[in-house]
């Protein structure tokens, strides 16, 4: 985590017309703003999306690595009879398109830090979903019969999407 006070770099995009953005680079939170923001909403959009950003890392400190192993153990139990060979689970920062990721010929899984602050149900199905990827690394319809398995797919799947994402995570090889 960056030690406070937090270095801010604001980038003024032409680019941008509405939307503003938050993340880290190295040991600073580069914010990018419209270009042509007046000087008090650019303050009040900085000071709320570093507040998010805190909020999201801290989140992300009090759910562990050991933790996630842990749960991703335990649906590996109830959803794949505890067939799968995990190596690694973690929260990663560097996953701004995706919710997951798998590697399958290692059996670790990787999982963006914005799930830190979703409900547990919203991470268990991203982990059965990259669990599943360890017996099917696709999206074929034998991959989607393994995510069905979690009750709750659909309802996640739903949630994913209205935090404006694309709910089907990606696998690497």
């Amino acid at each position: 985590m960056i030690d406070d006070p937090w270095k801010i770099h604001t980038i003024r995009s032409p680019h941008r017309t509405k939307s503003v953005a938050a993340r880290i680079v190295g040991d600073c939170v580069e914010v990018r703003v419209p270009e042509g923001l007046a000087p008090e909403r650019e303050r009040e959009l900085v000071d709320r999306l570093v507040k998010r950003l805190k909020s999201r890392i801290a989140r992300t400190e009090m759910i562990g690595d050991d933790d996630l192993m842990r749960r991703a153990q335990h649906l590996n139990r109830l959803y794949f009879q505890g067939t799968l060979q995990i190596t690694s689970v973690r929260f990663v920062t560097n996953q701004q398109s995706r919710y997951g990721s798998c590697t399958t010929n290692t059996g670790t899984i990787r999982l963006s830090d914005r799930l830190a602050g979703m409900p547990e149900w919203v991470r268990d199905y991203v982990l059965v979903h990259e669990l599943a990827h360890l017996l099917q690394p696709n999206h074929s319809p034998d991959f989607w019969k393994l995510v069905g398995r979690f009750p709750l797919a659909e309802r996640a799947r739903g949630y994913l999407m209205a935090c404006g994402m694309n709910p089907d995570v990606e696998t690497s090889d």
